[in-house]
């Protein structure tokens, strides 16, 4: 039905365009019509004639098909230029078939057979296409090159562009996703999640074996939905996206803690809405409003089985986060469709310093002022006296760690400004061979601050030499100390018909947010100020240890430097079908592989101090695997990857590794997982 009244309604505005245009009214619509001129428009929709008496091929195969009645097919006869038009829009929107286009060839032109309708007006067969005016025919279907994972096109919406499955007035919309299921061996899983993590980031033993684990999970399905609002303005394109997975948390409710591994919740993705504006041919400037992938880090990912992690701190990086964004996109042409994009954006700053998974936790939280109720351990300084500490509590009824995420994420917030994201590219037409994706040129860089506070009643006491209250005296209104973060990541997308090469790289401090640096975020450089009398604050969130002490007598706060990190990756993506000349129609057209590496190296000399003196940490993650992809139809897709991750720890000052880098027990400094998947995939 939704097809039926907009075809027409395109044939009515058609034909009343025509008639204007005969009538030679200006199509200006800021120039009013002459009465005489507006009449001419009026469709009479009183006529109604029988299919058999339309002698008209194109209208015939209308009413027959149901689209038009036979009264709106009278009121469309005698206009041959209008009906020309019509035949090429409804071949190109599928309404007609080439079956259709045969019989119209077949029916007798206008000077060959003429006949009445219902009121003995003579209706001439008006279409006589010749031949040679009809669409070329398709190419020959090809296999198709690897195309690279893109996140975020160069290619902007163009308007009236979405074919809808729904429509609501001006509103289109259109639903898309996938159905997956994923079976994965681990020879390596300490922590029990079902997708890798670096070593020794969330655990410190693997306990008597190597903890080996089994999954099967189908929580990386997906679910999102395109829209489209038709402005007046030919030059505005308006169009939106939702996304959902259910990558989310686990519910906790009594009927569902025991099953609770099948019952993962769905989680935002994406949600945005886009303004396009073209202004010439060439040129289109766009904004984005709402949650979308970040400019930095997020143009160029893994072709990877692996959805849930997307080798976290394993060389990728990416993000995504509430933004609002602006740029332009120029197409200079060329036998090579050369194009170039540049933008901005101003991004919600957050740096994923959680109190999850640390040691500090909010005062207030513990109820009652038994013995241990304000005691607990601090990590994250590099020398004495950290350790166990005393910090003033205050009873109540708190939920620990549940109360502490609750607050959310604010490090970021705190810093009272937006993080600053841009991007510039070029894309070209690298391979001019029929079914290869055009080639990208990318650079993008990041900027933010993030900011711990710490207020007054969580400033400890000082040590007794300098009196109790000292750190009070002296910080009467509480703590502010900040951190920077930045980043640069150039990357490339090389498609061609023999292989796709990709390749990212990015160097900066502070990329936890974006899966990077071994996942640290900051230390505190108390060893290169020379602070003494050391005691340590915990941050208004929890989740950031801020240090005090004295240099020449003074009390001063440590200063929290950002930890460096360099990486990136290198990916091959093999077209198996295409080398292999297999029938682009048939069953073994569907065949490619992908190879990657990947490595994510934090800073050795930033990561000392964060991890101290005394212990060793993680200092660099790497990631290969080789995937072989059979794609059965358009929506079938099977999948096996094979990968190793890996982990590397730094020694201790001693030249030792300690407890908190074992593997069976036993101090190690390498850790490892091979991890096997097979994937499948229903598109829709």
């Amino acid at each position: 039905m939704i097809r039926r009244f907009t075809v027409l309604t395109l044939l009515l505005v058609l034909a009343a365009s025509f008639v204007i245009a005969e009538d030679g009214s200006s199509a200006n619509p800021g120039t009013k019509t002459a009465p005489a001129a507006e009449a001419s428009t009026v469709v009479n929709t009183s006529v109604t004639t029988p299919s058999n008496a339309v002698s008209d091929p194109l209208l015939r195969i209308l009413v027959n098909k149901g689209i038009l009645t036979p009264g709106e097919a009278a009121n469309l006869h005698g206009n041959p230029a209008a009906n020309q038009q019509l035949l090429q829009i409804l071949l190109t929107k599928g309404i007609l078939s080439d079956s259709d286009l045969i019989s119209l060839h077949a029916q007798p032109t206008a000077g060959e057979n003429n006949s009445a309708n219902a009121n003995g007006e003579v209706m001439a067969a008006t279409l006589s296409t010749p031949v040679a005016q009809a669409p070329a025919p398709a190419p020959p279907p090809v296999i198709p090159g690897v195309a690279p994972v893109r996140v975020l096109p160069i290619d902007t919406p163009k308007r009236d562009g979405l074919i809808p499955a729904l429509k609501l007035g001006p509103v289109k919309a259109t639903f898309y996703g996938f159905l997956r299921m994923s079976t994965v061996y681990d020879t390596s899983q300490p922590r029990g999640d079902d997708f890798p993590l670096p070593g020794w980031a969330v655990f410190t033993d693997t306990g008597p074996t190597t903890a080996a684990e089994f999954h099967v999970k189908a929580r990386n399905s997906r679910f999102g939905l395109n829209t489209e609002w038709l402005d007046k303005s030919e030059k505005l394109a308006i169009t939106g996206r939702m996304e959902f997975d259910f990558e989310g948390n686990f519910t906790a409710v009594d009927n569902r803690n025991i099953s609770a591994a099948r019952s993962s919740q769905p989680s935002l993705r994406l949600a945005y809405g886009r303004l396009d504006y073209t202004p010439s041919p060439g040129t289109t400037f766009f904004s984005v409003f709402g949650q979308d992938w970040t400019p930095f880090g997020s143009s160029t990912l893994p072709n990877t089985l692996e959805a849930s992690g997307v080798g976290i701190s394993f060389g990728s990086l990416y993000e995504r986060a509430p933004l609002v964004k602006g740029g332009f996109v120029h197409n200079f042409g060329g036998d090579r469709n050369i194009k170039g994009i540049a933008e901005v954006a101003a991004v919600s700053p957050m740096f994923g310093n959680v109190p999850s998974g640390t040691q500090f936790q909010i005062p207030g939280t513990v109820p009652g002022a038994g013995s241990g109720s304000n005691v607990f351990t601090i990590t994250g300084c590099a020398t004495p006296p950290c350790g166990t500490v005393t910090i003033p509590q205050v009873a109540n009824t708190g939920l620990g760690l549940q109360n502490q995420l609750a607050f959310g994420e604010r490090q970021g917030a705190d810093s009272g400004r937006p993080e600053v994201e841009a991007r510039i590219g070029l894309q070209f037409q690298l391979d001019k061979a029929p079914g290869v994706a055009p080639a990208q040129i990318l650079l993008a860089g990041v900027q933010g601050e993030r900011v711990a506070v710490v207020p007054f009643a969580n400033i400890p006491n000082a040590p007794a030499a300098l009196g109790t209250g000292f750190y009070k005296a002296a910080f009467p209104h509480g703590i502010r100390v900040s951190s920077d973060r930045y980043g640069i990541n150039p990357s490339i997308q090389l498609p061609t018909r023999y292989f796709t090469l990709i390749s990212s790289f990015y160097h900066g401090a502070d990329l936890r947010w974006f899966f990077a640096g071994e996942l640290f975020s900051y230390y505190n450089n108390t060893v290169a100020q020379g602070l003494t009398n050391t005691v340590t604050a915990p941050s208004a969130d929890g989740s950031a240890a801020v240090v005090l002490g004295t240099v020449g007598g003074a009390a001063t706060v440590a200063q929290q430097k950002p930890v460096r990190t360099s990486g990136g990756f290198v990916e091959l993506g093999l077209p198996l079908s295409r080398w292999a000349n297999a029938n682009p129609t048939g069953r073994n057209a569907g065949w490619t592989m992908n190879l990657h590496y990947g490595i994510d190296d934090a800073n050795a000399n930033d990561i000392r101090k964060v991890a101290g003196a005394a212990a060793s940490s993680r200092d660099k993650s790497d990631w290969a695997f080789g995937n072989l992809q059979y794609k059965l139809n358009t929506w079938v897709t099977f999948g096996f990857e094979e990968a190793l991750y890996r982990t590397r720890a730094i020694p201790n000052a001693a030249g030792a590794f300690s407890a908190a880098t074992s593997i069976e027990g036993i101090p190690s400094r390498e850790w490892k997982d091979i991890r096997s998947e097979f994937q499948t995939t229903f598109t829709f």
